[in-house]
């Protein structure tokens, strides 16, 4: 899952996405409403934390554009400006929640897992062919025997397991499990590397899905 924390205030925004990685979640932040649009109109995400007093723009302008663009991500209010105008505003733009300041860290990471869990229909799992992967605590089993992933592993395999039998590249994978770090390289030697561990392992386990390469194409996840 990724996460776009939108906050100019520099201690807020490194602890709320401190804790929020520390929950396993991909986070990238923005300190600006120019850096939002632009990180907004380059890339998907699942959950944006927004605050609407920005120094360079109002918040409700960049709710507005996520509605008109039909974005599917769940979008928490963090802001100080707690009227109720403001939160009427937000939630009739299309927000899903409203987070007034102060606000405990921990509130905000149940929020947040709430809506992510909503987004999935309810659903605390995943299920695909023999495979469970529970996101609550970022366990995965084969036939009811647990696997050990690494962070990276299990969180291509969540990538792929919620895009059933879609087709992506090895850029939007990039994107997604290794965020603001995807550039890190020109070759993606380690979405390669990351892949290839993964597929021994769910093989090993004796999963009947398995993650295969479509030439010229990307990966997608199939049955076998």
């Amino acid at each position: 899952m990724k996460i776009l924390v939108i906050e100019d205030e520099p201690d807020l925004r490194s602890m709320a996405s401190d804790v929020l990685k520390k929950e396993g979640y991909v986070v990238e932040s923005a300190s600006s409403f120019a850096e939002a649009v632009q990180k907004l109109s380059m890339y998907e995400y699942d959950c944006i934390l927004l605050d609407i007093m920005l120094p360079d723009g109002d918040g409700l302008d960049i709710l507005r554009k996520i509605a008109s663009e039909g974005n599917a991500a769940k979008v928490i209010i963090t802001s100080a400006r707690n009227s109720v105008e403001d939160k009427v505003s937000g939630l009739e733009l299309g927000a899903d929640d409203y987070l007034p300041k102060p606000f405990h860290l921990a509130e905000l990471v149940a929020r947040v897992k709430s809506h992510l869990r909503r987004s999935r229909g309810g659903e605390r799992v995943i299920v695909a062919g023999n495979v469970v992967l529970n996101p609550d605590d970022r366990t995965v089993s084969v036939n009811g025997n647990m696997i050990h992933l690494l962070g990276k592993e299990y969180m291509i395999l969540h990538y792929f397991m919620t895009r059933p039998g879609r087709v992506v590249d090895k850029q939007a994978i990039a994107e997604s499990v290794w965020g603001d770090n995807a550039d890190q390289s020109d070759n993606f030697s380690y979405v390669y590397q990351q892949i290839a561990n993964l597929k021994k392992k769910m093989k090993d386990a004796g999963a009947d899905i398995a993650i295969k390469a479509v030439y010229g194409f990307g990966y997608k996840l199939q049955q076998l």
